[in-house]
């Protein structure tokens, strides 16, 4: 899958999944960690490590906070080029930064092109109704949502919240917790991932 973005009519920056799988292993090995010791520390499996870091899948934005938390890096560097601006500018007709997939039941995109130490990360995540109810997720940064269309239901430490257009939500991102739409429409949410710690 490529990733493209668009900052403005006169640039056009295209991140390919090796471009990720690049900043994985380069952030891992700045650890001195093995690919099974990352994958231990993830949950994930060394096989799984591998095809990320050679551009062979395209993980999750769950599975990339995963990562990024145990390699201390911002979810933010994972998802922009190399090439840092003071302003970032997405324009809404050509916004197309996707990360994910129908087999996962989400789609991201990235609203802004923020720096390698970014403490913020807005994001517009499609829930499709294909996401099923698994694992919930944690990661470290403290979670905002703002639901843009459809109805979600949010399971937040073992409770379910029913959350409807307009509706939103804060809250600490290292309890589980996950998402879903709630009939057979997507809906669209607003997140943004904030380090708190870092603020």
């Amino acid at each position: 899958m490529t990733v493209v973005l668009i900052f403005n009519t006169k640039e056009e920056i295209t991140i390919y999944p090796e471009e990720i799988g690049r900043k994985v292993k380069e952030a891992r090995l700045n650890m001195s960690l093995t690919q099974q010791e990352l994958a231990d520390k993830c949950s994930l499996t060394k096989s799984h490590i591998s095809k990320i870091e050679n551009g062979q899948a395209s993980p999750a934005l769950a599975t990339l906070s995963k990562i990024a938390k145990e390699l201390n890096a911002p979810l933010s560097w994972f998802l922009e080029s190399s090439n840092q601006n003071k302003l970032s500018i997405v324009k809404s007709a050509k916004r197309t930064v996707k990360v994910g997939n129908e087999e996962i039941g989400y789609t991201y995109e990235a609203l802004a092109k923020r720096s390698h130490f970014s403490k913020i990360e807005p994001v517009i995540v499609t829930v499709l109704p294909e996401a099923e109810l698994v694992e919930p997720f944690t990661h470290a940064e403290d979670e905002f949502i703002y639901v843009l269309s459809g109805s979600i239901h949010l399971y937040y430490d073992g409770e379910l919240h029913s959350l409807e257009q307009g509706d939103s939500a804060y809250f600490e991102g290292t309890i589980p917790h996950i998402f879903l739409s709630t009939g057979n429409n997507e809906a669209k949410v607003l997140t943004m991932y904030i380090q708190v710690d870092a603020l």
